[in-house]
């Protein structure tokens, strides 16, 4: 097949979905999309990596790469594929599940490897969880999209959320009925930027740790791509969720290269 050729083309139900996220997150949120992904990267190959701050984030992003014509493939965690519906949905809309935890996590890169050589547009939060950071910045990333990126040699484009947290409760579906009515209410403003691709340094796939440098400076993009969107929160979060969990342990100590 080529590649060049044939790209991956979005099924109708993911088209779909992504004008209903749009709606929904119109209805519950002020919606702030700003920058942009150079338009022969729109279609791929490409990598987002978006940081990880709510339950809602998936809607969120569907509904702002649709703003700018993308529509990319998730890498979502397994609970998410086993669900009656919502399950088979994903998997017709090509999305590519994620067995965190378990011996089968290799065979999501190796999918989403194969999906960006057909020059898909893969969706993946680096942080490998909804990060638990106690002034909800990035928190260190898994080298999961580092090490595909360096694998497939696609650009990635770091995209910087901030809002979505005060839609959904971390605990959700836990509180997910207070937190909408909330939402309707006070009508939050969810702002997201794409920002400019990443630059891996000097980095080889091969080389001893390559991934781990290369996931820093995503991490470090991902930081500066989020600062604007949050001016008036540098150190904690204005809304706090007294659900949510913190783990200093996973502080991101920045890249110094």
């Amino acid at each position: 097949m080529d590649n060049a050729h044939s790209p991956w083309q979005p099924p109708l139900i993911w088209r779909a979905a992504q004008r209903l996220a749009r709606a929904l997150v119109g209805a519950l949120a002020r919606l702030e999309v700003t920058g942009d992904v150079p338009a022969h990267l729109r279609r791929g190959p490409l990598v987002l990596a978006a940081n990880h701050i709510s339950p809602f984030d998936p809607v969120v992003m569907a509904a702002a790469c649709q703003t700018r014509g993308i529509a990319p493939r998730i890498m979502a965690t397994a609970g998410l594929f086993r669900a009656p519906v919502l399950g088979a949905a994903m998997r017709r809309a090509g999305h590519i599940r994620v067995d965190r935890g378990t011996s089968a996590v290799h065979r999501a890169l190796d999918d989403a490897a194969t999906a960006v050589a057909h020059g898909s547009v893969i969706l993946i939060y680096p942080e490998g969880r909804i990060g638990l950071d106690p002034g909800m910045w990035p928190e260190r990333g898994k080298t999961g999209a580092a090490r595909l990126a360096l694998a497939c040699g696609a650009p990635v484009v770091p995209v910087a959320q901030w809002g979505s947290h005060e839609v959904l409760p971390y605990q959700a579906p836990r509180g997910i009925l207070r937190g909408i009515a909330r939402s309707l209410w006070r009508r939050p403003v969810i702002r997201v930027h794409f920002g400019t691709p990443v630059d891996l340094g000097e980095t080889v796939a091969a080389s001893p740790g390559a991934a781990r440098r290369a996931t820093d400076r995503i991490i470090d993009a991902l930081t500066d791509t989020l600062a604007p969107l949050r001016p008036d929160e540098p150190d904690l979060p204005r809304h706090v969720d007294p659900g949510r969990p913190t783990d200093p342990g996973r502080t991101h100590r920045r890249w110094p290269g």
